[in-house]
């Protein structure tokens, strides 16, 4: 492929050399850097591909893209651009040949509720035959493939190959997460999703190496819906309405809300042994009754998007209610039937927002006792530790504190802290520096109607200590556990 055919749809200036070069790959790091390749410079927080401009004309790169004038070595070709980023996006769709236009792109952005969403439309998808791939925060799903995710939304270039690889694999649909930082580094740039989705928002991921402001996390939100030909939006959240300022798409809304387009109501919380899970009625663009197998106001609203989503591609109602009493996730609110007395969940919340949000629902079913185990991470904010605490002292009827992914840091001085906020509640705690000890001591004092949630680990299949990671799968301790207690 050309220099040439690969900008064709791209805004640039001709600095020097010829846009008739044939191009042997497409790389935006230094390191791979190979001969006959056009290297795509990328200034990050630490590291400026401009920087090695020198080294890219030394392995005979053949051209090089810029975003501001530099020298540029005799005999290579340089292109400059407004935004390496936005043109990396562009060049990669390029280079794989326009995937996207071979798939239905669904894009999920929001602060909670974008995973397990998006399982949830894989399930009912798949019910009608479809072949449908995922990029998350969990994983990317090519056909029979699952590949573990660095990124909840991967570098441009990643996108657009596994896009390639869909196609190839014969999928005719991708949904995938749209993180903030995602469309602020315009990860999915090169394309239009045919439809956007915005969940909710509250303040995260704000503070160095990621938002300036909340003002700034909102406005990256919703460059989504610049970017889609159809805008499915959470109308119940208060930001919405800015969320979406300046959209060029179309809107349909969801949401309890009577002036939801899609509505939930009738709601009704289901408490079974081992078991919880919600029931409602849909309302508005489409009528049934559904039952989830997961618990909570949320989950009725991760539920209702699916649908919102699902009924765009004509999926028969008892298609839906089916995959939906189907679909899991892992680590998700991911229920492990241990007893017929109580229930045990394994969670992801791992911050004080989605533990405080977590606690609440599971409040609502009323349990005889609520126990949350949990811990956190080392070499990250003190600050988590306490405030997580503080919410589960608040929240729980006993907390569990123990080990998460201490990675450096001494794991009783992490208990320590997370001491030091539980002691501004009245909440009972017991501390177990060994987790898979702290999961046994959970399992064998559970009461009946006890709710125990497993907090942090989630779908993560391993233990951070000293910078080694160590296989520890919390299903693999459970069952374990299990067989030397019966």
């Amino acid at each position: 492929m050309t220099l040439k055919t690969m900008t064709e749809h791209l805004s640039c200036r001709l600095l020097a050399g010829s846009m008739d070069q044939e191009l042997s790959a497409l790389v935006y790091d230094s390191r791979k850097i190979v001969p006959g390749c056009v290297f795509v410079c990328i200034r990050g927080a630490s590291f400026d591909g401009h920087d090695c401009i020198g080294e890219a004309a030394e392995k005979q790169a053949a051209a090089v893209v810029v975003e501001r004038k530099v020298s540029i070595p005799a005999g290579m070709t340089a292109v400059l651009v407004e935004d390496t980023r936005l043109a990396l996006a562009e060049l990669s769709a390029a280079w794989f040949g326009h995937p996207a236009r071979q798939l239905r792109t669904i894009g999920i952005t929001g602060t909670k509720g974008k995973t397990t969403t998006t399982y949830m439309i894989k399930s009912i998808l798949e019910s009608t035959g479809s072949k449908v791939g995922l990029i998350g925060t969990i994983e990317a799903v090519i056909g029979d493939e699952h590949i573990p995710a660095a990124n909840t939304t991967p570098e441009s270039y990643l996108v657009q190959e596994y896009f390639r690889r869909m196609v190839e694999a014969g999928c005719d649909t991708c949904v995938m997460e749209v993180s903030s930082q995602g469309l602020m580094m315009h990860r999915v740039g090169g394309f239009l999703f045919d439809i956007g989705i915005f969940t909710n928002l509250e303040p995260d991921h704000i503070g160095p190496n990621e938002h300036a402001s909340f003002e700034e996390y909102m406005a990256c939100k919703g460059m989504l819906f610049r970017q889609c030909r159809m805008g499915i939006i959470n109308i119940d959240d208060v930001h919405a309405h800015q969320v979406i300022k300046g959209h060029t798409c179309e809107i349909e809304t969801y949401g309890f809300s009577k002036e939801a387009d899609l509505r939930a109501e009738d709601v009704k919380l289901i408490h079974k042994p081992g078991y919880l899970g919600a029931a409602y009625h849909v309302a508005g663009l489409c009528e049934m009754d559904v039952e989830i197998d997961v618990p909570g106001r949320f989950s009725v609203y991760n539920s209702l998007t699916a649908i919102a989503v699902c009924r765009h591609f004509k999926v028969p109602a008892e298609n839906m209610k089916k995959a939906l009493r189907q679909a899991k996730v892992k680590g998700r609110i991911e229920m492990v039937k241990v007893s017929d007395d109580f229930t045990l969940m394994i969670d992801y919340a791992h911050n004080a927002m989605s533990l405080k949000s977590l606690l609440t629902t599971l409040r609502e079913y009323e349990p005889g006792r609520l126990v949350c185990l949990f811990g956190c991470g080392g070499n990250r904010s003190r600050l988590r530790r306490y405030e997580m605490g503080e919410v589960s002292g608040s929240l729980a009827d006993l907390s569990i504190i123990t080990s998460d992914n201490p990675r450096d840091e001494d794991p009783q001085a992490i208990i320590d802290d997370i001491k030091t906020g539980i002691a501004k509640t009245d909440g009972a705690y017991v501390e177990i520096i060994d987790r898979k000890e702290a999961i046994r001591y959970a399992i064998t004092h559970g009461k009946p109607k006890d709710v125990i949630v497993l907090a942090g680990k989630g779908h993560e299949d391993y233990q951070e200590i000293k910078g080694v990671k160590y296989p520890m799968d919390e299903r693999d301790l459970i069952a374990e556990i299990l067989r030397s207690i019966y």
